[in-house]
């Protein structure tokens, strides 16, 4: 089910490993000029747009986009007991993480009377995407709006995709979630529409334009936020799906088995990518991946996503190989299945779990971290989502009179020497006097 690659005796570089294991770059090509088109329609036609777009992907006719405040109680009296207790430990845990992240304001002062204040402004307003096509997601209404909220944004809305099996409604565990966390403005839009909804606004709906645009999705909603990235802000563009495990002869094959396939569950597209420098444990990890991948309740799902060219096993000579592959790669999901793990030197990871105790599956509910990651390689210089998504650096400066004058001359010189002498002039004129 998953391929062998032996990368062993060869010299490679980190293009050689890159093309190893390839993504998807066609499947998103296309997406990008559909998710384009989609986004267009949205900005020209609005509601009459989203309505038939939910009939066309959702199978969905003649729902109430923007949720009505009583889905949203009804959703939340008929929650679950258990479903509530283990997300409200979530978000507990999210908001304690998220907070870390929130830098305090710090004052520089360059010179006597010379002062710099770094501080950090929340956007005012965010919009969340939860996606709602192969499976309910209301961890991901957890990790999207605690980390707004903590930042301090003061308006949240949530878009989901209507729900067939519902009569067009957001599915209610994830109504449920919104309201738990006292979000009242919920719409029931999906895929790149909605991502075109946020940007552009929805006179009809009263949905006004976002400033950022969050959470993760299929790959039209990933290219749907490139669309629209500059009229507002986005985070990564989190798409299908990736775990690459970096695992030596200590690893439990069944747990570095039963991982790859939690992640394969997601989606076709997804990743699952083992690789290690023991030929003993790549072959007990592929039969214990058969055996578990059939077993599984997405059996079909998860056959197509480990026979993909995205997913493989990958052997090579050593550690260090394996680390310079897991670096080059940049996987979203990092797990280090290894007896001297050293999580610094694997710099480029939308997350790193570190440990047999420490699956992606924690990350994805009840570690405290986040789980809308980097994905298609972007950890290499993208963050993943947290309460710093959502805020903006800010640089406050005030210099008194004689501090002014002490940079005076410099100031002139330098405008003088770019030909813009009224910046020169304006300082000048504050000492004419």
């Amino acid at each position: 089910m998953l391929r062998t690659i032996d990368l062993r005796g060869r010299a490679v570089e980190p293009d050689d490993l890159l093309a190893a294991v390839p993504r998807a770059a066609a499947a998103r090509d296309e997406a990008l000029a559909t998710a384009a088109a989609i986004v267009a329609d949205v900005a020209d036609r609005g509601a009459d747009a989203l309505r038939e777009q939910a009939s066309r992907f959702d199978g969905v006719d003649g729902h109430e986009i923007r949720v009505p405040a009583a889905h949203l109680d009804e959703a939340l009296a008929s929650l679950d007991a258990g479903v509530r207790a283990a997300l409200e430990k979530a978000i507990d845990r999210v908001r304690h993480a998220s907070a870390a992240q929130v830098p305090a304001p710090i004052v520089t002062e360059v010179a006597p009377g010379a002062r710099i204040e770094q501080r950090w402004r929340p956007v005012r307003r965010v919009g969340v995407y939860v996606p709602g096509g192969k499976a309910v997601y209301p961890s991901s209404v957890v990790m999207n709006v605690v980390p707004a909220q903590v930042a301090g944004v003061a308006e949240v809305a949530l878009s989901s995709p209507p729900q067939r099996d519902h009569g067009g409604r957001v599915h209610p565990v994830i109504l449920a979630a919104a309201k738990l966390l006292g979000v009242t403005e919920v719409y029931a839009m999906g895929g790149a529409g909605a991502i075109g909804a946020y940007a552009h606004g929805v006179g009809e709906l009263a949905l006004a334009p976002v400033d950022v645009i969050s959470g993760p999705g299929n790959n039209f909603v990933a290219l749907a936020k490139r669309v629209v990235a500059g009229m507002v802000g986005t985070d990564s563009e989190a798409g299908a799906t990736e775990i690459l495990v970096v695992a030596d002869e200590s690893a439990d094959a069944d747990l570095v088995a039963a991982d790859l396939v939690s992640q394969a569950e997601h989606d076709e597209q997804a990743a699952a990518v083992l690789v290690t420098a023991s030929e003993p444990l790549a072959r007990a990890v592929s039969a214990a991946v058969e055996v578990r991948a059939r077993a599984t309740l997405h059996a079909d799902r998860v056959a197509i996503s480990l026979a993909g060219p995205q997913s493989a096993i990958v052997l090579v000579d050593d550690l260090e190989t394996a680390t310079a592959f897991s670096n080059a790669y940049a996987p979203e999901h990092l797990e280090l299945h290894v007896s001297d793990p050293r999580p610094d030197d694997f710099v480029n990871a939308g997350a790193v779990f570190v440990g047999p105790w420490t699956p992606v599956s924690l990350g994805d509910y009840l570690a405290g971290s986040n789980h809308v990651l980097p994905t298609g390689g972007q950890a290499r210089y993208a963050a993943g989502l947290s309460a710093s998504t959502f805020l903006r650096p800010q640089q406050v400066i005030t210099y008194d009179r004689d501090a002014l004058a002490v940079v005076r001359d410099e100031i002139v010189t330098l405008s003088s020497a770019e030909v813009l002498p009224a910046h020169g002039e304006a300082v000048t004129a504050r000492f004419d006097a």
